[in-house]
């Protein structure tokens, strides 16, 4: 390992000279295939202190799909329904468990994922990297790597694709510095642990706190510590199913999160489940052709003129009244805010998207009218009293 790596440039390509390095000792990875970039190394670091962190609160392998310094999707690896695996593009494969958090963190938000930086919280498998393979992905980070798998994804990208070896014992110093504008900044680390004794301040007339919402509360604290402030995360069965990230407004954090969570499941309408696509559509394609077709402007894409060119037949539309139907049977979802709701609005618009479950520092001059609009609709709320912003 070396002190320092050079990069070909930082955000943009007129930002040179760009490099990593530290200020003692050595970088505590490698990088085994490929030239990961300044924004691949952001996104990477950030990832994988978020799966590390998942591993140990669930104890279970947890994967993460990462864009633009936020994850697009996060996981945990609980076992997955048939209609998941469908609409994640993984009912041909064998899944081991650390694929399967994959799976999951990439089904998650599949447009917000395409080019991901992965990151694993254990050592990647052969089954993993098969899957990996056949997605389009920037680069991934983990502890380390089987010979299969090292060698199935040193063949991604035409040999290219970054591939980064951390070493998982290495901790940073507690106090990490940024520059902005030639001005250092400088602050203790974020070492807060989440777990399940964030969740004892149940402040709702309901107290059912059941042992998956707690597992699912936790993953959207953990994915909210490294998202790029404002956020609000929806999780469920174990992985992040809407993330909205750096907002200014906390409605929009959650509308937008609202929104994606929304789509993860209307792609499990049995219309959509039922859509025949040719055979030689990409899954790019198909992604954002479900996309379009769950959404109002679903004429692009299966109209007179113009459906031919992703199915072998006509689909109906999927109406409005179809949609709201199937999006009032969503139910058992969890939420975290990186900070408190000013507003009972956030609750009517959590409560659409199915959220029983809701955890937040609390702290707000409405509390009582945060807490009120919960009650009406008999969620449990839980105050952490702690803030999660990350920038």
């Amino acid at each position: 390992m070396a002190t320092e790596l050079s990069l070909k440039y930082g955000c943009n390509p007129n930002q040179k000279p760009s490099r990593i390095f530290m200020q003692e000792g050595e970088l505590p990875i490698e990088v085994l295939n490929g030239k990961p970039g300044y924004i691949n190394f952001l996104d990477a670091f950030n990832s994988w202190q978020l799966v590390k962190e998942l591993k140990q609160a669930t104890g279970l392998p947890a994967a993460a799909s990462f864009k633009h310094v936020s994850p697009a999707g996060a996981a945990v690896a609980v076992p997955m329904s048939d209609t998941l695996k469908k609409i994640y593009f993984v009912d041909d494969l064998t899944l081991s468990p650390l694929a399967t958090a994959y799976a999951r963190a990439r089904g998650a938000d599949r447009m917000s994922s395409y080019g991901d930086f992965i990151a694993l919280s254990d050592i990647c498998d052969k089954e993993t990297a098969l899957l990996i393979q056949r997605e389009v992905s920037d680069g991934i980070i983990a502890p380390g790597y089987t010979d299969e798998a090292l060698e199935i994804l040193k063949s991604k990208r035409k040999g290219t694709y970054n591939i980064v070896k951390i070493d998982e014992a290495y901790q940073p110093a507690p106090i990490e510095h940024k520059d902005c504008f030639g001005i250092t900044f400088e602050q203790g680390r974020n070492e807060l642990k989440i777990d399940g004794e964030l969740l004892g301040n149940l402040v709702t007339e309901t107290k059912n706190l059941t042992e998956e919402a707690k597992r699912d509360l936790i993953i959207s604290l953990i994915t909210l510590k490294y998202t790029q402030s404002n956020s609000v995360c929806y999780a469920k069965d174990g992985q992040a199913i809407g993330i909205g990230a750096g907002q200014q407004s906390r409605i929009h954090c959650t509308r937008l999160a609202g929104n994606k969570a929304d789509i993860w499941f209307l792609r499990q309408h049995p219309k959509v489940l039922a859509l025949l696509f040719k055979a030689d559509i990409r899954r790019p394609d198909r992604d954002n052709t479900i996309d379009v077709y769950i959404s109002d402007d679903y004429e692009d894409v299966i109209g007179d003129d113009n459906w031919q060119l992703m199915f072998t037949s006509q689909p109906e539309p999927l109406t409005r009244e179809e949609k709201k139907e199937w999006l009032s049977q969503m139910s058992g979802v969890s939420l975290g805010s990186d900070a408190f709701f000013p507003f009972g609005d956030n609750i009517e618009r959590a409560h659409r998207s199915g959220v029983e479950f809701i955890a937040q520092p609390g702290g707000s001059i409405r509390d009582d009218h945060v807490i009120d609009t919960c009650n009406k609709y008999g969620i449990t709320m839980a105050f952490t009293g702690i803030r999660l912003f990350h920038h």
